[in-house]
């Protein structure tokens, strides 16, 4: 570790973008703040690193693909539950059958976003209150959005709707991921969403076309996915992995077996990526994918009835309301 010196800081990052020494940016900003950075980017031929969740609708998403995709760029996606062992186990387990057919799959995370219903609060000297919101509707200022240094509070942005997704994004972007990713669907999704309420379903439910159930709902372990199949069952979390049958924790996973993409290191993975201008253990295809379960998951508890979703042409079958809430109008001159 050292001290760094003389780092130049930008108001607005379109000026950083337009530097020729710059090859790669990370984007770590509040949600709606993702896409436009991220297609900008990429069309001023940047490679990117964008923090999870990928994007605020799914709109947004498909459109940072598509940047990516029409200006050769890597994008690695900021889920790095991708990069450690306890999940690529818990996944290679899954893809080689040894619990058999998977039946169910339960995700515990947090709950949907609520609209945005702080008191208002005076704007702390410094803070450019117009970019911060960016291509948002204006909203006044709370200090649990963007917290002064001197206020030792997390930021609480991703709880409200114009800025983030809840929790389910928010952890959901872990969570789902591994779920996705053992599935074999990083390049597809679900086909339907019951939320809460709905035709004798409890939690919001989802349906693969395979017949595979994808709960949201609590069950002991908190932040974490729960695999049952027809011989056996997965349990995995942050740095924690527990089977039936037992063994299947430490099992070795044959030369011969099937094998996720390997990456022990999310950050020296996106490094290796630049330089073999090769896709990263989570591309910009797979973030989205994960991100659209979730965002879809907000549109079924927010519109509060059941959806068919296609996959393929990321729409819902018959139900125009729903559709209208896969994007938003990006203001002050922010459009992509």
């Amino acid at each position: 570790a050292g001290t760094y010196s003389e780092i130049t800081a930008f108001n607005d990052f379109r000026d950083m973008l337009g530097r020729k020494d710059v090859d790669a940016v990370i984007i770590a900003t509040p949600d709606h703040w993702h896409a436009v950075p991220a297609v900008l980017a990429a069309k001023a031929g940047k490679d990117i690193y964008c923090e999870k969740p990928l994007s605020l609708t799914v709109k947004e998403g498909r459109a940072m693909v598509d940047a990516t995709r029409r200006n050769n760029r890597v994008f690695q996606t900021g889920s790095m539950q991708r990069s450690w062992k306890e999940f690529r186990q818990a996944v290679e387990l899954v893809r080689n059958g040894y619990i058999g057919d998977i039946k169910e799959v339960k995700v515990n995370v947090g709950a949907p976003p609520v609209a945005y219903n702080l008191p208002e609060e005076p704007l702390p000297e410094g803070l450019d209150w117009k970019m911060w919101l960016g291509p948002n509707e204006y909203k006044h200022f709370n200090s649990e959005l963007a917290p002064p240094i001197t206020k030792d509070i997390y930021p609480n942005w991703r709880l409200y709707k114009e800025f983030g997704g809840g929790m389910v994004t928010d952890w959901g972007a872990h969570m789902f991921d591994i779920a996705q990713w053992a599935l074999g669907m990083d390049n597809s999704g679900p086909v339907k969403v019951f939320p809460p309420g709905t035709e004798g379903h409890s939690v919001l439910t989802f349906y693969y076309a395979n017949g595979i159930k994808m709960t949201h709902e609590k069950w002991e372990w908190g932040n974490a996915v729960y695999f049952i199949g027809t011989e056996g069952e997965i349990k995995v979390g942050r740095g924690k992995l527990e089977t039936n049958p037992a063994s299947l924790a430490t099992k070795v996973i044959g030369n011969n077996e099937k094998h996720v993409y390997h990456s022990e290191d999310h950050y020296k993975d996106f490094l290796q990526a630049i330089r073999s201008r090769t896709k990263p253990v989570c591309d910009v295809e797979t973030g989205h994918r994960t991100c659209s379960v979730c965002n879809i998951a907000n549109i079924a508890y927010e519109i509060k009835r059941p959806l068919r979703w296609d996959p393929v042409k990321e729409k819902f079958k018959k139900d125009k309301a729903a559709n209208k809430l896969l994007g938003r109008k990006l203001l002050n001159g922010w459009d992509i």
